[in-house]
């Protein structure tokens, strides 16, 4: 008798399941058929926040409607002190498209941090404005390491590796670095630090010797900013808008897109897919002031305890860490 409840409960789950994986399929259940781009003068808006460890959210959603005739500019709207190399170029790559391949202006805006990382992807626009408090800039990259070695003494634990290579551990946190891996990694961060000056230099149109003074991992105010050329101009959301329109030559008969934001159920669990968040960090955001909450992988909370999250990345992160 009992089994046979169950069997009837598991019946009822599957037809529950298969029913939600119908609802996914449909556009109407991602609140896509709810909030189309209608307006005939369309200027998008977009949000690139936090570390940028993955930007997929971002890029999709700019793909998804930069082809739409009836956008005619892209406004994104910038918090985010930088992160992974890669991400970083791709971002700036597709935002490079709209304004070559599909001749949209696009303008960046930033009321907090456009830094590194986010400043590199910022450079592919239009035009940058900035709020003349906000913090600019840190043209630079950055590779950390650590060495438990004393700590793992301490602790009695040896570690060790089996390698194919002398350079197949470098970075290893249990021992020393050599002088010959010291040398390799400082030729990788040359090589993409130069990547981000030439890059700066060509979309910014400033000369080697200026970029040069200043891509030393500084921050810049706005205010300061725009008075060297890294920004174009002091402002804020609604005068990026107005920016934007401007170059469109749209005047005031435009009407403001905000990506709607994907509706959550019970159908989403464990299916994260293209839709990551750009900050892959986000569940870790509250540890210091939650200890480890129910759900936090040790081991995520233990890289974030000791800073370890980055640790041998390539980065075009503001120094120090954004908590």
């Amino acid at each position: 008798m009992q089994g046979s409840f169950f069997k009837k409960l598991l019946i009822i789950f599957l037809v529950f399941v298969g029913v939600g994986a119908l609802l996914k399929m449909s556009s109407s259940y991602f609140g896509d058929a709810e909030k189309k781009v209608t307006a005939k003068n369309t200027i998008l808006h977009l949000e690139m926040n936090g570390v940028i460890l993955n930007g997929k959210k971002f890029i999709k959603n700019l793909k998804k409607y930069r082809e739409d005739d009836r956008v005619k500019a892209v406004v994104i709207n910038i918090n985010s002190p930088g992160g992974s190399v890669g991400p970083s170029q791709e971002i700036y790559h597709e935002i490079k498209k709209v304004r070559d391949e599909l001749k949209k202006p696009v303008v960046c805006v930033t009321t907090g941090v456009m830094a590194s990382g986010a400043y590199y992807s910022a450079v592919a626009c239009d035009k940058i404005v900035v709020a003349p408090g906000a913090l600019v800039g840190s043209i630079g990259v950055i590779m950390e390491f650590a060495n438990l070695e004393k700590l793992y003494d301490w602790a009695k634990v040896s570690r060790y590796s089996i390698t194919s290579g002398k350079f197949k551990d470098s970075g290893a946190e249990y021992r020393a670095m050599r002088d010959d891996e010291k040398a390799l990694f400082q030729n990788m961060i040359n090589e993409v630090y130069a990547q981000f000056k030439g890059t700066v230099m060509k979309e910014r149109k400033l000369k080697e010797d200026v970029v040069t003074e200043y891509a030393d991992g500084r921050v810049f105010t706005g205010a300061s900013a725009v008075k060297l050329g890294f920004a174009d101009q002091e402002g804020f959301f609604d005068d990026a808008v107005k920016v934007a329109a401007d170059l469109a030559k749209l005047g005031d008969n435009y009407e403001l897109f905000e990506v709607p934001k994907k509706k959550k159920s019970i159908f989403d669990f464990g299916d994260q897919g293209d839709d990551d968040d750009m900050n892959s960090l986000a569940e870790y955001a509250d540890i210091l002031k939650s200890k480890v909450p129910a759900g936090m992988n040790m081991e995520g909370a233990m890289k974030y305890l000791l800073r370890a999250q980055y640790l041998n990345q390539p980065l075009y992160m503001m120094p120090g860490y954004w908590d």
